[in-house]
């Protein structure tokens, strides 16, 4: 994630800067709508402007730069871009700034999301999916650079970084004192001149080497592990004998998935095993994304158990869905689905009226967990049939 200080981030206009202060006072000036020749001249201009400005980067730092200039004019969207693969998810709203209160009507990505998605894009391989901290922090560093060194060691693709004690904000650097971002709530992935002043905090140049993974040549889908000495076993429960060990993060060919013994881990609870193409088995707690894997079909194993407390499932749809505390978006979050997964629902009321993927609706689910989700992501008509009012 990233914002503009890590307690509560100050209104939009205090943070100016004065070419934004002067681009409002000149837009202030100039006619509400230009013409579409006018509109469509300043695209291309700055689409020009968002591009590999300088020699020396390599191969995958210039490849990550395309990748991210592909996403200008994308939305911001506090939270986006941190669905289980990298790419463009809805936002939501981060707690304190009125301009995040649509973001979860906003597709696209925060600071670290789009930083993530180049990388991703570039090399094939998830190397920086975490926030900003995070991304500073990545043993992925072919180098460093400190912020009393400006920008003269810099090449294009290092990724810029800006927070005192903790990092709150990444952009890729361009060349010639220009950088790509995602900027805040309310604006569109840009191109700005590089801000060496303030909490600037120092450069990561990433090291993007080695080859991009094929693709499973069994049929089976690739996901990403999470955690440190993960392990894989002969069938699906945590006693049976030790197939392979996952020192850390890494990639796996899943070919089916099947409810089995119940293992907690990590703070999480999940029945639900992949068999992958070696023939060993791995809890989905340790795979990036829900606890059921999207796309993944059944072995055969066990029916998926029955709803309890009297509630009914349904299919959820879209990327990067949240559950919060009470029927409302500005609710804490208490659960995040990258991608579709089932969800009980125990009864529906109406509440906060919800704008999202060109959909408007006042219902509101709320799930065995207690929590409550929008009934514009689950699968069905606005009110859901056979469900109780709560």
């Amino acid at each position: 994630m990233c914002s503009l200080n890590t307690t509560i981030r100050p209104r939009r206009p205090a943070g100016r800067s004065l070419a934004a202060v002067a681009v409002v006072a000149l837009s202030a000036a100039l006619p509400a709508a230009l013409p579409a020749t006018a509109r469509a001249a300043t695209a291309t201009a700055e689409a020009a402007s968002c591009a590999v400005l300088a020699p020396g980067a390599s191969a995958t730092a210039e490849a990550a730069v395309r990748a991210a200039c592909g996403q200008l004019g994308v939305w911001y969207s506090w939270g986006g871009g941190h669905g289980a693969t990298p790419g463009p998810t809805f936002g939501y709203y981060d707690g304190s700034d009125p301009d995040s209160l649509h973001d979860g009507e906003r597709k696209g990505f925060d600071c670290s999301g789009l930083a993530r998605y180049a990388y991703a894009q570039a090399t094939g391989r998830d190397l920086l999916n975490g926030t900003a901290n995070d991304q500073f922090h990545t043993s992925h560093a072919a180098a460093r650079f400190t912020a009393g060194q400006g920008t003269a060691p810099l090449l294009p693709g290092d990724l810029m970084f800006w927070g005192s004690g903790h990092i709150h904000h990444v952009a890729l650097y361009l060349g010639a004192g220009q950088m790509v971002e995602a900027y805040e709530s309310g604006t569109h992935i840009r191109v700005a001149p590089v801000r060496t002043g303030g909490d600037y905090a120092g450069a990561v140049r990433v090291d993007g080497s080695g080859s991009v993974p094929p693709p499973p040549a069994n049929g089976g889908t690739t996901f990403e592990t999470w955690g440190t000495r993960v392990r894989t076993h002969s069938s699906p429960s945590v006693n049976a004998a030790v197939v392979d060990t996952f020192p850390g993060p890494s990639q796996v060919s899943v070919m089916c998935q099947q409810h089995a013994e119940t293992v907690t881990a990590e703070g999480y609870t999940n029945d639900i095993w992949s068999k992958l193409s070696d023939g060993s088995w791995l809890t989905n707690i340790y795979i990036k994304g829900p606890a059921s894997l999207p796309g993944i079909p059944d072995c055969g194993g066990s029916p998926t158990p029955p709803p309890s407390g009297g509630s009914k499932p349904f299919q959820t749809w879209g990327t990067g869905v949240r559950t919060h505390a009470s029927a409302a978006v500005g609710a804490a979050v208490v659960d995040y689905f990258p991608q579709p997964t089932t969800v009980n629902v125990v009864c529906q009321a109406h509440a906060q009226t919800v704008t999202a993927e060109g959909y408007t609706n006042d219902a509101w689910s709320r799930l065995t967990d207690g929590s409550w989700m929008t009934n514009i992501y689950i699968k069905g008509p606005e009110w859901l049939p056979g469900v109780p009012t709560c």
